[in-house]
């Protein structure tokens, strides 16, 4: 499982100038991303092992990679690279850049079940807890 101590300077170094030099594609997807009510925080260009992610949501161990058209010839590398991640505990989406032109409403409903499906559910009954509860009951004067 990687961490936030496995960064090391270079990797830093990295993440801060791909974020300072966001695609366009990047950008439009952080901004529906960091304003949105999906009940988890994403990192912008976050480093794991050898691989600095485009976004990551560590609370539910997701990752999103935005493609563009150099990726069509970089598949192996891709799918090494999302074997790895799997390796990790880490689900990975993939959109291509012109999804995001495209359909931004439909990549970020698509994170959205995802998000969903990956948070686990607060129960509100407990079947380990006992019944009666143990405690005092207190009168109130209504």
């Amino acid at each position: 499982m990687a961490t936030r101590f496995d960064h090391t300077k270079s990797k830093t170094a990295r993440a801060r100038h791909l974020r300072r030099n966001a695609t366009n594609c990047e950008q439009r997807l952080w901004l529906k991303l960091r304003g949105s009510n999906l009940g988890v925080s994403f990192r912008r260009q976050h480093p794991i092992g050898p691989f600095t992610l485009d976004f990551y949501a560590p609370s539910i161990r997701l990752a999103i990679e935005l493609d563009g058209g150099q990726h069509a010839t970089k598949k192996d590398s891709d799918e090494r690279r999302t074997v790895y991640l799997n390796a990790k505990g880490v689900h990975v989406l993939r959109f291509w850049n012109s999804d995001v032109v495209e359909n931004l409403d439909g990549v970020a409903e698509k994170i959205w079940l995802t998000v969903r499906e990956l948070t686990p559910t607060q129960s509100a009954s407990r079947s380990d807890l006992p019944l009666s509860g143990g405690g005092k009951l207190i009168a109130t004067n209504t």
